[in-house]
């Protein structure tokens, strides 16, 4: 049906058709017509099978040299196994795509280019069929899993590799799936070749230069780059955090407030709660919320809250000395009334080890913020004796700190205190438009103070449903 209108353009006389006729023509053939792929070789051996499963440690390579090409497929995993999709593959050069899904524990998680693009919440279950969908068109790898992309990347002229993945560059070459824990079914395996100067028109923003990209360094450490405090606000809709993260190799954490006072995206009851999340779910972010004011305690149920990947809040709004609600990032609201700002400091740590104390959040979010008018003081203000009570109370209660470049909070210091008792860390930016940075102070703070991966801190460490709930503040 398709040709027949193509055919039906030709004819007509207008330029305008001919142009389009022209450019439809082209988005119909194909280079090859769909394959399935079932002739496989193992270890020497041929090996015909529409429905492969692939064990630890075994290697099913298909028939055939590849360079661009289109493969779908639906797949299986079970508890704990993973298997990896090879693209322009001789056993130890391309690509790797891998399949493997269950809680956000710091594997890295269906679809994943491995070393290169590494996720951490995967969109599909173990114990279900879902599908996916990986292409090359000349220097651009996606990757879909259920109709989700989750993989724009674009190889630069200069990729950076580390010598482990100096091969991790594309060519051509074979197809494989090799089996890496417990066993992972496939089937309806398709593939297409497609023309050499296939394009994948989704690929608009450039190229990330790697010759001086922090991040493309830590994904080949196989380090977990999440900003876990990205708010769609300011003019950043989803689909641009979206493009953003793809291209970028930044995981986001996508949250809006819940509770009252915040900028963006409020929350205001669970039934509220309970329809972002069904708006973000589907998304291939990790999903977040954060508590806002020192109401929400006794606004949501934790029920609610819970169904959420993990949930922070901070310090920017506490009750002050004379019992008054003060955002103190608006300096408006921050009021000393006649006592000094050394003891205005001792009411901030006291409120800020309440609110770690009685709200049961996972994260601690822009850790040490001080009002405007005392940041020019912030080594003075955090003294080693209010560093440790806020310290103390993270670690009684198995809460992260982010590290946050936004404001570059904490000092260098207090992370490294932090670092040496054991504290798991996030990155998260706060960010207030869509034009924000690449978690460059992360990095800075990684380098400086050893961060290394299992510094990181991940949902499925999460011990807030566990914690009750106390309303310490009076209304």
């Amino acid at each position: 049906m398709k040709m027949n209108r193509i055919f039906r353009l030709f004819r007509s006389p207008s330029a305008t058709s001919a142009v389009a006729c022209l450019a439809l023509a082209w988005s119909c053939v194909r280079y090859d017509a769909p394959q399935p792929l079932d002739s496989w070789s193992s270890e020497g051996r041929a090996l015909r099978t529409s429905t492969p499963t692939v064990a630890a440690g075994q290697t099913l390579t298909a028939a055939g040299d590849y360079k661009n090409f289109r493969l779908t497929g639906q797949a299986m995993t079970q508890e704990g196994a993973e298997a990896a999709l090879l693209l322009h593959t001789d056993g130890e050069s391309g690509y790797e795509v891998i399949l493997r899904n269950g809680p956000i524990d710091g594997t890295r998680k269906s679809g994943s280019l491995a070393a290169v693009r590494n996720l951490y919440r995967s969109l599909a279950a173990d114990g279900e069929w879902f599908d996916f969908e990986v292409a090359v068109r000349g220097k651009n790898i996606s990757v879909r899993i259920d109709g989700a992309d989750v993989v724009c990347y674009t190889e630069p002229e200069v990729p950076y590799r580390v010598e482990k993945y100096a091969r991790r560059l594309l060519s051509h070459g074979a197809i494989a799936l090799r089996g890496v824990e417990g066993e992972v079914a496939f089937r309806n395996l398709t593939v297409t070749r497609l023309r050499a100067d296939a394009r994948n028109e989704a690929d608009t923003l450039p190229p990330v230069d790697e010759r001086a990209d922090a991040v493309i360094r830590a994904q080949q450490r196989n380090f977990p780059v999440i900003d876990y405090h990205v708010h769609l606000k300011g003019g950043l809709t989803k689909e641009q955090a979206h493009a953003m993260s793809m291209n970028y190799g930044i995981n986001y954490g996508v949250a809006p407030n819940a509770g009252e006072g915040g900028v963006g995206r409020m929350l205001a009851d669970d039934k509220e709660v309970y329809e972002y999340f069904d708006e973000v779910k589907p998304l291939p972010f990790l999903c977040g919320v954060q508590g806002e004011g020192r109401k929400w305690t006794a606004t949501f149920s934790q029920e609610a809250l819970g169904v959420f990947d993990y949930l922070f809040t901070d310090a920017m709004t506490i009750i002050d000395h004379k019992g008054r609600n003060s955002r103190i990032y608006r300096p408006e609201e921050v009021h000393y009334d006649g006592v000094t700002k050394e003891q205005y400091m001792d009411h901030l740590v006291d409120q800020t080890v309440k609110i770690l104390t009685n709200e049961p959040a996972d994260i601690y979010a822009n850790p040490t913020y001080l009002p405007e008018d005392m940041q020019a003081d912030y080594d003075k203000y955090w003294t080693d004796e209010r560093v440790d009570r806020v310290l103390d109370a993270l670690q009684r209660h198995s809460i992260a700190l982010e590290i946050n470049p936004r404001y570059r909070i904490p000092s260098i210091d207090i992370i490294r205190k932090a670092k040496q008792r054991g504290l798991k860390f996030t990155f998260g930016t706060n960010n207030v438009d869509a034009d924000f940075g690449r978690l460059e102070y992360c990095f800075e703070a990684m380098e400086k103070c050893g961060i290394e991966a299992d510094d990181i801190w991940f949902p499925s460490m999460s011990v807030r449903r566990s914690r009750p709930v106390v309303i310490y503040n009076k209304f």
